[in-house]
């Protein structure tokens, strides 16, 4: 996880998550339109996530 990617999910998550997947922007861009944290944690989790 780069040090841009994090930014960038603080900044604006679904963007952050762009390359992991149509679901995951979709689910990310979902819960940062209920919430800013919620989307910002789901963003740093499927950053993390070294499967995908």
């Amino acid at each position: 996880m780069s040090f841009w990617r994090v930014l960038l999910a603080i900044i604006f998550p679904p963007l952050s998550v762009i390359g992991k997947g149509c679901g995951s922007i979709f689910i990310v861009f979902l819960l940062w339109l209920c919430g800013w944290v919620p989307g910002v944690i789901a963003a740093l989790v499927i950053l993390n996530n070294p499967e995908r």
